[in-house]
């Protein structure tokens, strides 16, 4: 067989380009047009979707959170009444003002002392709970209910009773009477150098359950199979802590020190409930909400009050993202494989 006769049979059984070799048909693989079509239809309906169940949730956003904090801002810049449309302007009078009075900065070193304290009585305290109620024992359900009760009553309730009783007539003073410590007895609400003291007793009584609820269910999340490897290997019961439930615990207890320390922040129910608008700042309780709040809607200058929110909002907004920035960084990255890939 010659070249040629070779080079002509082997083009009469290869089929042509664009056929399929059994019959001639056309290849059934789709085109990249037909599949950049696909892709994008599903792209749009993803869209869709995230639009549709993000939508309300945005808009509620919008409206109540960042509509108010433009407008507050706004009225800041003004001395206003609270009615009518605002015209006397001042410009950044009010947060001068702001930054000038020794009565703002010392509320906002009550809500630093609080920030700390907070988190150094509750978080230990809030540990040491929540190790003890997860063990076996009976009665512990009950345990955690009763430790959880005083999160979820009203602060108007809680202040109420803490404060009649804490008063110099009251039932903690008549107790310790009552018990041969009479001169324990002091006026828990009045002394400057106590009523800070009473302030964080009453958070640490209310809020410690919370915190004890989200430990508890960190500690559900931790595998029983590293204790059992850690006890063969011969571990003592505080070295299981410290080597496997605080590490494993630590994005749950960052998390809760970001809500504590957000929280202290914007304290002002209890502190109002108790000390009122004026014994607030002669006691050394006064907070930065409290401040807005006697300075702004009891004044009459609204003005000065919208200056004094915005400031709060500003305050706790630089405190969130730093702390978001280098303290839950470890935590959202793990969350966020897709992003890696």
């Amino acid at each position: 067989m010659s070249d040629s006769q070779g080079e002509t049979s082997l083009a009469t059984q290869t089929p042509p380009r664009g056929r399929s070799a059994a019959g001639g048909g056309a290849i059934t693989a789709p085109s990249p047009a037909r599949r950049t079509g696909r892709r994008g239809g599903a792209d749009w309906r993803k869209r869709m979707e995230i639009a549709l169940l993000s939508g309300p949730a945005i808009v509620m956003f919008l409206m109540f959170v960042i509509f108010p904090v433009v407008m507050a801002a706004y009225y800041g810049f003004f001395k206003w009444k609270g009615y009518g449309v605002p015209t006397d302007f001042v410009g950044f009078e009010n947060y001068l003002v702001i930054f000038r009075d020794t009565a703002f900065h010392e509320a906002l070193m009550h809500n630093g002392f609080i920030v700390v304290m907070s988190l150094v009585i509750q978080g230990p305290a809030a540990i040491v709970l929540a190790l003890l109620l997860n063990q076996k024992m009976r009665g512990r359900s009950f345990i955690r209910v009763m430790i959880f009760v005083p999160y979820v009553v009203s602060e108007v309730i809680v202040g109420t009773g803490w404060g009649l009783m804490l008063q110099t007539t009251g039932a903690v003073n008549d107790l310790l009477a009552k018990i041969g410590l009479p001169d324990w007895a002091v006026d828990w609400l009045s002394d400057p150098d106590v009523a800070i003291w009473s302030l964080l007793i009453i958070i640490s009584w209310k809020y410690v359950g919370f915190a004890v609820i989200l430990f508890l269910a960190g500690l559900q999340s931790i595998p029983e199979e590293l204790y059992e490897a850690a006890s063969i290997d011969g571990a003592s019961y505080w070295q299981m802590q410290r080597s496997i439930t605080l590490p494993l615990l630590g994005p749950t207890m960052r998390i809760w020190a970001f809500l504590s320390i957000i929280g202290s922040l914007q304290l002002f129910d209890l502190v109002y409930i108790i000390w009122g608008q004026y014994v607030a700042s002669t006691a050394g309780t006064s907070t930065m909400a409290t401040y807005m709040v006697a300075n702004g809607r009891n004044a009459g200058n609204y003005g000065y009050g919208n200056a004094v929110a915005v400031v709060l909002f500003l305050i706790s907004l630089i405190i969130a993202l730093v702390y978001q920035r280098y303290v839950l960084r470890r935590d959202t990255e793990g969350a966020l494989t897709e992003g890696k890939k």
